[in-house]
């Protein structure tokens, strides 16, 4: 009976942290997302200082969580979104809309489908 008690602790255990993971990134993705719009706003609106550093604030946070995100996803996704980020950013500087918003289109999409591989669904199952 001991047995079953520590294997269903276990089970417990590991279900706790897959829902807390995929809600971290969830939330993690939905934040980045959020300033990535807001900086295509300002973009659109000719305001690339602004779109520059809501997408320098967004990069860091990516950055901070490097760790993290390296150690629960797969390489090539996390190494996409970095690319994607680095594509964005030079756009940004040359001040190329349509390219731009394309990259950024491109990036946040690849944020989006990110968060929802991590997501505990039965397409994510089977």
């Amino acid at each position: 009976m001991k047995r079953i008690g520590i294997a269903l602790a276990i089970l417990i255990l590991l279900f706790s942290a897959t829902l807390l993971h995929s809600t971290s990134i969830e939330v993690f993705s939905s934040d980045l997302t959020a300033l990535l719009e807001a900086a295509e706003e300002n973009a659109e609106q000719g305001d690339w200082t602004g779109a520059k550093e809501l997408t320098q604030t967004a990069h860091k946070k990516w950055i901070n969580r490097d760790f993290y995100l390296h150690i629960t996803l797969r390489h090539s996704e996390t190494d996409s979104v970095y690319m994607a980020f680095r594509e964005v950013s030079e756009f940004i500087e040359c001040q190329e809309g349509g390219e731009y918003s394309a990259a950024n289109a491109k990036l946040i999409a690849g944020l989006e489908l990110l968060a929802e591989a991590e997501q505990l669904t039965l397409k994510n199952i089977f």
